[in-house]
This record gives structure tokens, sequence and C-alpha cells, in this order.
């Protein structure tokens, strides 16, 4: 497979995290950027010279930009094989550029969500004419570069770099796969909520999407690989949620125990403290203070409790902190961390300390 020189781009985003800066880096190998309304504007205003998909297509966006991206010049220019002659003779025929890389992130579908929109709002975030995009890119990476995050920036300009403002083959490639797996999971999203919306609990297929939050030493023993995910819909604060606060990296078997742990005490409405070890309960406790329901949840099985991990559901302070690090333990969690409590912890900096918000 070829490397593929970038003489025209499409850039249209809606996350504009170093967008600039990598358009110029394009700009300096000669490249022509196409762009969309509000990124053709975010462009021009630091001076790069833009050509807007309109002026491109001859076909202006309407319907509040519902249309703009979605036309045989641009599609054209993305999905054709340069290496076809009917494909070339179509390009020429038709008046058709090809587009040798596609930037795109989505309409912010999952943040909209989250931060409380409406259903309008939601539906208005939907994007078409993007997936759209990225797909066919994607499809057609043999000869087209398809970048759907601001982490791809680098690793693009490196190609370029190497390799006098062309891209390889093996960066295409795993560019597309990232870029199915990015419209997977937004699309899975969506299908996910809507149904919810019209209140199917049993859907004909159902999926679920997951983006990598770190990748873990191992897995559950040592030859196994393993990664963190999170998906957009958890559907409640634990390990997986968690700011920590200090100790050492978090294992797989840390993170299996801990949102164990977590779980358990969670079913309590009182104050409780629970004692995992290898996702079994050594102790679990309740009492009016946190301090005496931390002792009592120790006196079930103190020998087994060395070593565990502690889940509180109520927040940390000094007194039980104190207590708990008179013994060795790998990790606490609680919903947070007093003030009072932190100088204490920092005492023993390897314990992970997790505050599950």
């Amino acid at each position: 497979m070829q490397n593929i020189p970038v003489k025209r781009a499409l850039i249209s985003v809606s996350d504009k995290t170093g967008i600039v800066e990598f358009a110029q880096k394009l700009q300096s190998f000669g490249v022509e950027i196409l762009s969309t309304g509000g990124t053709a504007k975010t462009l021009s205003a630091a001076g790069l010279k833009v050509t807007e998909v309109s002026a491109h297509t001859g076909f202006p966006e309407i319907m509040d930009g519902r249309v703009k991206t979605l036309h045989p010049t641009i599609h054209g220019g993305i999905l054709a094989r340069r290496d076809t002659p009917d494909h070339v003779q179509a390009m020429k025929d038709h008046n058709i550029a090809p587009i040798d890389m596609v930037v795109i992130n989505l309409y912010p579908f999952v943040e909209t969500l989250s931060g409380g929109g409406d259903y309008d709002d939601c539906v208005e975030n939907i994007d078409i004419g993007g997936p759209a995009m990225v797909r066919a890119a994607a499809k057609n990476h043999d000869f087209v570069a398809i970048l759907t995050h601001p982490d791809d920036y680098e690793l693009v300009l490196a190609d370029m770099t190497a390799h006098k403002g062309a891209t390889t083959y093996e960066t295409r490639q795993k560019l597309a796969a990232n870029a199915y797996a990015m419209t997977s999971a937004y699309d899975s999203s969506i299908a996910n909520w809507l149904g919810a919306q019209a209140g199917e609990t049993m859907p004909r297929q159902v999926t679920f999407a997951g983006t990598m939050q770190q990748k873990l030493r191992y897995g559950e023993n040592p030859h196994q690989n393993a990664a963190l995910y999170r998906t957009p819909d958890m559907p409640r604060p634990g390990a997986a949620s968690a700011q920590q606060i200090q100790g050492k990296e978090l294992s797989y078997n840390n993170l299996n125990d801990t949102n164990a742990a977590y779980e358990l005490v969670a079913e309590f409405d009182g104050p409780a403290v629970t004692i995992i070890k290898h996702a079994n309960p050594c102790g679990v406790a309740t009492d009016s203070d946190m301090l005496a329901a931390y002792k009592k949840a120790l006196a079930c099985d103190p020998t087994s409790a060395f070593g565990g991990i502690i889940a509180l559901n109520r927040p940390l302070d000094a007194k039980t902190a104190a207590a708990i690090l008179e013994r060795f333990v790998e990790v606490i969690i609680a919903p947070s961390i007093n003030d009072d409590a932190l100088p204490v912890l920092a005492k023993k900096p390897n314990i992970r300390v997790l505050s599950a918000g």
C-alpha cells in the first residue's frame, strides 16, 4: 500500500482544541483547506486561507446547517478510488476534486445529554453529515486519512513530516479503525437514549460503547492485557468514575475489588463501612459514627482484612483515616475525603485513596 500525499483536507470540528495549530502545520505542507461555517470562521480569524465548503460545492448551507456536506462534490472527493479508471473519469466528468484528509469531530450529543439538555436539544445534536463523512473516509482509507480526535493530530503530522507530506497506509488504517469505533459509540449512545425515551426496555438490539480511561499494567493475571473503559451512561459513582487522591496506580484487581466494596456499602442507608478481599467481604458494619462502624467491620475478621479494600458510604474523616492506617490496606474509597484527613493519609503515600464524588 502506498503513501498518499495530502493535497486537500476537509476540516469540520466542534471541539476546536489544537485545530488552529494543526491547520497551520497542514498549510506549511502546502495543503488546501476546506471547511464549514464555525470552523472556517475560527481558522480564517487565525489568518489561515480557507475555502468554505459551500464555495467548493457551489451549493449553500441550508436548513440551519443540517445540509452542507451531504453533496456529491464532497462525498465523491472522499470516496473515489484513485486507482480505478472509472472513478477517476467520473471525477473529471463532474469536476470533483479529491479530498485526501478529513478532520471531523461530531456534534456533542453525549455532552448535551449529560449536561441536562432537553429532548429537542439532544435531537438537534445528533450529527448526520459528520458520521457520513467519517464513514466514507474510513472506508476509503487506502487513499484518505480520517482524524476524529485531537489526539490524532500529532500522529498524522509526524507521519507527514517523515514522508514528505504524505500519510502511510499503516497510519490511515489505524485512524480508520478508530473512526469506526467512534461512530459506533456515538450511535450506541443515541440508540440507547432514544429507546429509553420511547419506553423501550427490551430493544431488538442493544449496544454498549466505552471509552478507554486508562491502560492497566496487566489483567487479573500477569500474562493478561487489560484496560479500563467507561460508558457515557454509568449509572452511579464507583471505582471507575472516582478521583484518585493519592497512591500507586490502580491494578485490575484493585479496581474489581474496590468497585465491589463500594457497591456493597452503597446498599446501606445509614453510615456503613465494608472491607473486601478478593471480591469477598471480610467485614461489614453500620453505626452512627464512622470510626465505630470501621472498628466493627474490622472485628468481623481482622486476619483476612490485612491488605484489603475499605469502602465508606460517608466522607472519610481524620480519626477514621488514622485508625485505618494502623493496618496495611490497599485502597480506601469514600464519597469524599475531608480536608483534615488529607495530611493523615499523606503519611502513607502508597495507599490508594479514591473520592467517588
